[in-house]
């Protein structure tokens, strides 16, 4: 098993998906990241067998969402830019491991969009709900349909059982 963590979320993928943090690659933080005023990144990619997997994750059980913008067009942009940064980095990356690594996702048949979205358990004024599952889903699907014709949006409680991952929140000692 393979851990990468994101906030105070633990995501643990089966060993076979080689996963990792597209935004902590240095070419895209070195390189990518500044294009066209900002390119954005998803949280995780893996790949598992011929179905490259782009997993971003938001945990507002922990804290409200503060961004004004729509939750839904954030994704998508999201998903856009990784997979533009990943053309770049195969042809231009000057790690050659981040160039292999690229290029082995790349080689992906299949493309999934997972959300993975915590809100908090008891909805208040102070922490609302960001919308509801199905709806975001929705949403996704209409932006993202050349890429996912059916996204995935998941918690903690509701991961669903085939993507190569389990997800937990951390536990501090």
């Amino acid at each position: 098993m393979t851990e990468l963590n994101e906030g105070e979320l633990s995501f643990r993928f089966e060993c076979r998906t080689n996963p990792f943090k597209y935004d902590e690659m240095a070419f895209y933080r070195n390189q990518f990241q500044a294009v066209c005023e900002g390119a954005k990144a998803v949280d995780f990619l893996c790949k598992d067998g011929s179905c490259g997997y782009l997993v971003e994750v938001k945990d507002y059980a922990q804290a409200p969402r503060t961004k004004p913008s729509d939750l839904p067009q954030e994704i998508a942009e999201k998903v856009r830019d990784t997979l533009a940064g990943l053309v770049a980095c195969k042809a231009n990356a000057n790690d050659h491991e981040e160039r292999g690594r690229a290029d082995q996702w790349l080689s992906s048949t299949r493309l999934r969009v997972v959300l993975h979205l915590e809100q908090p358990k008891r909805p208040s004024r102070l922490k609302p709900r960001v919308a509801e599952p199905q709806d975001l889903r929705q949403k996704l699907k209409q932006l993202l349909k050349a890429i996912d014709a059916h996204p995935m949006v998941a918690d903690c409680a509701h991961t669903p059982s085939d993507v190569p991952w389990s997800v937990a929140r951390r536990q501090h000692p």
